[in-house]
């Protein structure tokens, strides 16, 4: 399997939106851009929805059969390990390598050794094209990313070769994961990080490294666009040279996570994928539930369910929130008590959640929580799954506008 150049990884928590989401991406096939679709769904959000992989896939061809779909199209296993892959090898033919939490625990000394010895040649200024000056390559800076992640590319490629005995070679488009870490990698660590994957013969077609700023769900970038602009660009420019130099997948490309409604970065990514003819994955996850939310709040017969779930995440605040402490930020001070968000009507309950920073009732802290509190239809069970199904012309007209206009137009047309 061969990833297209533009890919789009897409969210669907209670898998009611597989249609919508796929229209949007026709919109801009229509329009001369041909866009994979990949709805990614991890074990964690299967686990709090009560779902499975059986399910995603039965979503992702039920979609792509009713709409006639002829393009690209993948279920991604979204952030998995050696500890639950297998409950995602029948049904994903996409498999997200998570092997941050390995990042920084020492691969054995000989194997670092000989890893510095095979890249030696690299010392001194190493020039890529693209880069606005030349890498400064040291024995000590081969030997610090050995250090930090080359044990880490090995559990990625345990868990790759895992897969390849199950599924088969070339069967299955595998992206590697460094994101959940504290420290943005450099390109020098992200040149010696696709060395040690070439090494590892893991065929990578997207990585996805950490970036400076922060990525949290549902909302803009928070952080020094100027900077990331300039990170993303030089990844890009490190990865087209270790294509080159490590014998590793032509199509390979950066993969940006939590990057739902990063609006503000799309601009400087569309701009690099653009000069140097690169393509992009991009990696949304809960913002179409946001987006059942908003229609079920303006068709208004769902409203006070709308209000309900808002006023039991409240509560529940400190329960939902742990699990994503380092990709969310909550002003609590600034929420609305469950009693006051009562108050607003469809519309108002609508202008609140809708991410547009220009309008003066949207409240992003709102915005996250609800982000965050999927838990809480997830437990309404069918009552939650009735309504949307009830209100899906109007819930799936938001989810569709939402993909294309927000997200595929500004970076890809």
């Amino acid at each position: 399997m061969q990833l297209t150049q533009y890919s789009f990884g897409t969210g669907d928590r209670f898998g009611r939106q597989g249609s919508a989401q796929l229209e949007a991406v026709n919109q801009a096939k229509k329009r001369g851009v041909d866009i994979a679709i990949v709805w990614n769904k991890s074990h964690r959000e299967h686990t709090i929805v009560g779902t499975s992989p059986a399910d995603v896939r039965q979503e992702a061809d039920k979609a792509v059969k009713e709409g006639r779909w002829q393009g690209a199209y993948y279920v991604d296993a979204d952030h998995i390990g050696m500890n639950n892959v297998d409950d995602f090898l029948v049904h994903s033919d996409f498999f997200t390598l998570d092997v941050a939490d390995f990042i920084g625990e020492k691969a054995e000394e000989a194997k670092l050794d000989a890893f510095v010895r095979r890249h030696h040649d690299s010392c001194g200024a190493l020039h890529i094209e693209g880069l606005s000056a030349p890498l400064r390559i040291t024995k000590e800076i081969i030997r610090h990313v050995a250090e930090q992640y080359l044990f880490a590319v090995e559990r990625a490629a345990e868990i790759y070769r895992y897969i390849e005995s199950k599924k088969g070679a070339g069967q299955f488009i595998t992206e590697v994961s460094m994101d959940e870490t504290e420290t943005p990698q450099t390109p020098e660590e992200l040149l010696f990080i696709l060395a040690a994957l070439g090494e590892q013969d893991v065929p990578a077609q997207t990585i996805a490294p950490k970036f400076t700023g922060r990525f949290n769900k549902g909302v803009d970038y928070a952080g020094d666009i100027e900077q990331f602009t300039r990170e993303f660009n030089d990844d890009v420019c490190v990865i087209r040279h270790a294509v080159e130099r490590y014998h590793l997948p032509a199509g390979l490309k950066l993969s940006v996570h939590s990057g739902s409604d990063k609006f503000s970065l799309y601009p400087g990514i569309r701009k690099a994928i653009e000069a140097h003819h690169t393509g992009v994955h991009i990696k949304t996850a809960g913002t179409t539930w946001l987006e059942e939310l908003i229609g079920l709040a303006e068709a208004g017969a769902p409203l006070p369910m709308v209000h309900d779930i808002y006023a039991k995440a409240y509560e529940r605040f400190t329960e939902l929130c742990l699990p994503y402490a380092t990709v969310i930020d909550i002003d609590r001070d600034n929420l609305p008590t469950p009693q006051q968000f009562r108050k607003l009507d469809g519309r108002e309950v609508a202008r609140t959640i809708r991410h547009d920073a220009t309008c003066p009732d949207y409240n992003p802290n709102v915005r996250q929580l609800l982000h965050v509190g999927y838990k809480i239809a997830a437990e309404l069970g069918e009552s939650y799954l009735k309504a949307v199904e009830e209100h899906q012309a109007v819930v799936g007209k938001h989810v569709c506008s939402n993909l294309f206009d927000k997200h595929l137009r500004p970076l890809f047309l």
